[in-house]
C-alpha cells in the first residue's frame, strides 16, 4: 500500500484516487474477482506498492504518529460521516478536507485510521450494504429473490454514489460478503446446475444494478431541478412530442405506456421492475426444468 506520507493528505488529487476497476457492477453478489489496481507514488518511483483493498491489507495506517488520536474519533464515526457527505454532496465533491470539516477535526487526524481516500470509500460502500434486509428464511426462493432484488434496487436509489464504487473496488467487506452469501444461498435453492448459477446471478443482479442506477440518477436529476418526477417527465415528453420528425416514435411510446398502465412515473417504473424480474425468474425456472428433465 502506498503510504499517506508519500502521497500527502491533499495534493492535486486525493490520495489513492487513481484506483482502477477491481470488479464488476454485480461484484456484491459475485465477489470472487481477484483483480487489483495500482497507485503510483507522488514521486513517481518505480515499483510502488500494489493498491488492493482496505480489507486485504491488515497493517495499520502508515502515517507517522505526531500527536494523539483525536478524542471521540474512530473508524465507525468516520465511515458514518463519509456516508452522510456522499449522500449530500455526491462522489465528485467528496474529499478528506470536507470530511474533516464535517467531523470538526484536522484532515491529518483522519490518517490515524486510513491511508487514503479510497480506504474511506471502500468502508462507506461496505457499510451501506448492511441496509439490505435479509430475506425471509421460510419463503420459497422466488420470493426471497424478489425481496433481495428489491432491497438492492432501493439501496442503489438511496445512495446513488455506490453504483460507480461497486465497479471500482473489490466488494469483500463483511456486509458485502453477508449479502453475497444470502444471494448465493437463494441461487442454490433454485435447483439450477452448479455451472448455471453464476449466470443466474448475473441475470438478476446486473439487471437490478442497471435499473436501480438509472432510477437513482433520474430521481437526483429531478430533485436538482426542483421538479417532481412526474413534472420532469411531462416536460421532457412535451418537448419530444413537439418535434415533428419524432412523431412516429412518440406515438408508439405513448401507446406502450398506456398499455402498461400506471398514473405516475413511480407506478410505471414499479410495474416495469416487477414484470422484468418475473421474466428473469421464469427464465431461471425454465432453464432449471430443461436441464433436470430426464428426457434431456
Amino acid at each position: 500500500m502506498v503510504s499517506a506520507s508519500e502521497t500527502g493528505p491533499e495534493t492535486g488529487s486525493e490520495p489513492g484516487s487513481t484506483s482502477a476497476s477491481g470488479s464488476g457492477p454485480d461484484s456484491g453478489p459475485d465477489s470472487t474477482s481477484t483483480s487489483t489496481s495500482t497507485s503510483a507514488s507522488a514521486s513517481g518511483r518505480a515499483g510502488s506498492a500494489a493498491r488492493t483493498s482496505v480489507w486485504l491489507d491488515r497493517r495499520p495506517p502508515s502515517r507517522s504518529r505526531r500527536s494523539e488520536s483525536p478524542a471521540g474519533l474512530d473508524r465507525n464515526r468516520i465511515t458514518e460521516a463519509s456516508v452522510r457527505l456522499l449522500d449530500a454532496d455526491g462522489l465528485a465533491k467528496f474529499s478528506m478536507r470536507r470530511l474533516a470539516a464535517e467531523l470538526d477535526v484536522t484532515a491529518m487526524s483522519l490518517y490515524w485510521y486510513v491511508d487514503t481516500k479510497d480506504d474511506l470509500l471502500e468502508l462507506a460502500l461496505d457499510s451501506v450494504y448492511a441496509e439490505i434486509a435479509p430475506p425471509r428464511e421460510d419463503a420459497d426462493w422466488q420470493d426471497r429473490l424478489r425481496e433481495v432484488a428489491r432491497s438492492y434496487r432501493e439501496l442503489l436509489v438511496r445512495h446513488i454514489w455506490i453504483s460507480p464504487l461497486a465497479g471500482t473496488f473489490l466488494n469483500i467487506g463483511p456486509n458485502s460478503m453477508l449479502f453475497s452469501y444470502a444471494v448465493q444461498d437463494i441461487v442454490r435453492a433454485t435447483g439450477l446446475p452448479l455451472e448455471r448459477q453464476t449466470g443466474a446471478l448475473s441475470a438478476v443482479f446486473q439487471f437490478v444494478y442497471g435499473f436501480g442506477t438509472v432510477e437513482g440518477h433520474f430521481k437526483a436529476r429531478c430533485d436538482a431541478t426542483g421538479l417532481t418526477q412526474d413534472e420532469y417527465h411531462q416536460r421532457a415528453m412535451g418537448t419530444i412530442r413537439a418535434q415533428p420528425h419524432l412523431r412516429e416514435i412518440t406515438e408508439y411510446s405513448d401507446a406502450v405506456m398506456a398499455a402498461r398502465g400506471g398514473d405516475t412515473v413511480e407506478e410505471m417504473r414499479e410495474r416495469d421492475f416487477v414484470f422484468a424480474l418475473d421474466m428473469v425468474i421464469a427464465g431461471i425456472e425454465t432453464v432449471r426444468d430443461r436441464t433436470t428433465s430426464p428426457t434431456q
